[in-house]
């Protein structure tokens, strides 16, 4: 990991000495403010800037509707419903332009259709919310047939489409996407993974490629369409829940480096990339949902080693972002510690916060997208936002 990461020059949780957290989870008045200040400078650094981008990505992930998700964000913490307002105008531009060409909530149509359903629906016009949904569905065909060679990961495939299912049902309400289209749509993922399974004699029930690779981490890979599987759970049979699904649970278990880091692919011996899109960060959402499932010890444990991964090799030298920064692997600790309660973990999100307060002094290169949601300052601006409110905080477009 040479050259990857800064070496942390945060001390670790002490308490009743620290100016972060108090051993109850209340965050300190003065790191909240701060946090808030940086937060609040920062983003009007990005309203000011929002000219600048570009207008042919539309997209959640590096696009225009990235900025829409963090007005989404901001109406709710700061309790400013004006922001729906400023989050459907930026869709309402978007919708024109969609083509059905691409599926996923991050890069694809499904993502901007599912933020206006749920705009719509708070700024009280459930007749364009629904609209919105339906556009959403018609994808559907594309998702369930098992002839093409849709992948099925987040970032472009069948679990980022889900994703945008469970998101309206989130936010709008139960039923605004039918039991029998999210059903469908986990068990076209399902099927997939057996297939591939099948075909090429593996041990594993599920087995998922994209790219000619068989990915591990959260954006591409195995463990985040297992984790949008266990957030679909109602939908899945107990009899995959146990059986399919549980033990590729294990299986990407085992491939746990010593460290307690995961490699990037199936084959890679590489113990190097410490972010939310490969590596150990990713993997937390996984196995602390696991635990929340199963009961079984062992996947609160390979989580908790997963943290202290990011903890030592987690300030990552690349950029402060949601995808492949510093900011992204702040979730990690604050995943651990909504599960655990212990202040030790929302102390480490807290010292990743302070180290986001110096956007743009500690990055080895500029993002190509250096507003944007999951690659630039958008998503720095979502993050130092969340945290303020902790136990609800979630990692954008990935955890419900």
């Amino acid at each position: 990991m040479e050259g990857k990461y800064y070496e942390n020059p945060f001390c670790d949780y002490a308490p009743n000495k620290e100016k972060t957290v108090k051993e109850d989870g209340e965050l300190h008045g003065e790191f909240v403010e701060n946090i808030k200040s940086v937060s609040v400078t920062l983003f009007q650094k990005l309203n000011s800037s929002l000219g600048e981008m570009g207008k042919d990505d539309y997209s959640v992930y590096t696009g225009t509707s990235g900025i829409a998700f963090l007005y989404f964000l901001m109406a709710m913490k700061l309790k400013k419903p004006e922001y729906y307002k400023k989050s459907l105008k930026i869709l309402e531009n978007t919708f024109p332009r969609l083509k059905n060409r691409r599926v996923s909530f991050l890069t694809g149509d499904s993502g901007p259709l599912a933020l206006g359903s749920v705009m719509y629906d708070r700024l009280g016009m459930p007749e364009e919310s629904l609209r919105c949904a339906h556009r959403v569905k018609e994808i559907l065909p594309t998702i369930v047939s098992l002839n093409s060679d849709l992948p099925d990961e987040i970032l472009y495939g069948r679990a980022g489409y889900l994703y945008s299912l469970l998101f309206m049902n989130k936010y709008v309400g139960a039923g605004t996407i039918e039991n029998s289209v999210i059903k469908e749509v986990v068990t076209a993922i399902l099927a997939s993974g057996k297939n591939r399974a099948i075909r090429e004699k593996r041990k594993v029930p599920l087995m998922y490629m994209w790219h000619e690779k068989y990915y591990l981490g959260a954006a591409h890979g195995i463990s985040g369409i297992l984790f949008l599987l266990l957030q679909a759970r109602e939908y899945i049979s107990q009899s995959d829940l146990q059986n399919a699904v549980r033990p590729t649970i294990d299986f990407v278990q085992d491939l746990c480096f010593p460290s307690g880091n995961f490699p990037s692919s199936l084959g890679n011996s590489n113990d190097r990339l410490v972010q939310w899109c490969h590596g150990a960060p990713g993997m937390v959402d996984l196995f602390t949902l696991a635990y929340h499932v199963f009961r079984d010890d062992r996947y609160m444990q390979t989580a908790i080693h997963c943290g202290n991964v990011v903890w030592n090799n987690g300030i990552l030298t690349k950029s402060y972002g949601i995808c492949h920064g510093v900011a992204g692997n702040a979730y990690t600790f604050l995943t651990l510690y909504k599960s655990t309660k212990n202040p030790l973990h929302l102390h480490r999100a807290c010292k990743f916060a302070e180290w986001c307060t110096s956007y743009g002094k500690y990055q080895s290169r500029v993002p190509d997208r250096p507003l944007s949601l999951f690659e630039g300052l958008a998503g720095v601006v979502y993050f130092l936002t969340d945290i303020q409110d902790p136990e609800h905080a979630l990692f954008p477009a990935y955890g419900l």
